[in-house]
């Protein structure tokens, strides 16, 4: 029995009686929309929607084979044909993003094109709170910070693209090797930072994944965990993380994470800094139907003249030959 509060006075009680987790089955109205993707079911078998315009930054976490790579997968599929900008960075050579370069405005694929693409963003947010400014008539030296409105009050022909970025495998922004790379480093977690406490009103959206994330990865690590106020926790290899993750938020959240069992991946925990989490799981999309969808909707990419050096280059697919009938035709006589 799940006990949900509708308004003052009135509350809502859902009788579940069997494991809607065990054999995902989406329903058929999942709460879609603009910014809004219908990516999981919840364990009273209600939806779960990442609502970029509610929550607009989030941490995912989950070991390998936990089915982070599946929830990542369902959030490009759904954004793919709405009218928004999607950027990645995949320090891991590409390999779970470069399956959707169709659609994806830009793509870095190491921490040394990362440190290329992050002051681009930057310098994109910088702009779009210039506009705002503009259109508002506030003075240009009027701090960022101070400024409390965003591109959704502009006139629609003015307003700019949305923008969702993806991070996948996070620590490998914080590793470094040599003291040029620790400069490196702390400018990328800078630029991250800025961006998450900057980009919501700008239209910016982060979507930052990791196996592992914690304190000791370096400086900078935990004020930016504090600026993502949506956490999934997919089974992780140690509580640190899932403390990480969940701890800040609901404690109790916790240990409901470091019980999920390798048998059942796609199984997760959300929650956010409002103290609320369930547990949640990703239904199945294979990575081929996802990249089909990014491919069909290519032609939704916006223009974004400062991402075009770091756009991805797409391969091409070979053409579809006709098939070749073996049968002789005959001529047709009265």
């Amino acid at each position: 029995m799940y006990v949900t509060t509708v308004k003052p006075g009135v509350v809502e009680l859902r009788l579940v009686g069997f494991d809607v987790l065990r054999r995902v089955q989406m329903p058929r109205k999942a709460g879609g929309g603009f910014l809004k993707v219908p990516v999981a079911l919840r364990e009273d078998a209600t939806p779960f929607v990442r609502d970029y315009r509610t929550i607009p930054h989030q941490l995912t976490l989950g070991a390998t084979l936990s089915g982070k790579s599946m929830y990542l997968r369902h959030l490009i599929a759904g954004l793919a044909p709405q009218p928004v900008a999607l950027v990645g960075i995949d320090c891991k050579r590409g390999v779970e993003l470069a399956p959707f370069a169709a659609r994806l405005s830009a793509l870095a694929t190491d921490p040394e094109q990362a440190a290329e693409l992050l002051p681009v963003l930057v310098k994109e947010m910088e702009d779009r709170y210039d506009l705002i400014k503009a259109r508002q008539g506030i003075a240009p030296g009027i701090p960022d910070e101070e400024i409390t409105s965003d591109i959704w009050g502009l006139p629609e022909e003015e307003r700019p693209v949305p923008i969702v970025l993806f991070v996948d495998e996070v620590a490998e922004l914080f590793l470094v090797a040599t003291r040029k790379d620790e400069e490196r480093r702390d400018e990328m977690v800078t630029q991250l930072i800025r961006l998450a406490q900057l980009g919501r009103a700008a239209g910016i959206y982060l979507e930052v994944c990791g196996q592992r994330f914690g304190a000791e990865l370096g400086k900078g690590a935990t004020m930016l965990r504090a600026q993502l106020t949506g956490r999934v926790c997919h089974r992780v290899n140690d509580e640190a993380s899932a403390k990480m993750a969940l701890g800040d938020i609901a404690p109790e959240a916790v240990y409901a994470a470091c019980a999920i069992a390798p048998e059942r991946p796609g199984l997760a925990v959300a929650g956010d800094t409002s103290g609320g989490w369930s547990r949640i799981r990703t239904p199945y999309l294979s990575l081929g139907d996802a990249a089909e969808i990014c491919r069909e909707s290519a032609h939704l990419m916006p223009d974004l003249p400062a991402l075009k050096p770091f756009r991805p280059d797409v391969p091409l697919l070979p053409p579809v030959e006709a098939p070749v009938s073996l049968v002789k035709p005959r001529p047709v006589t009265d």
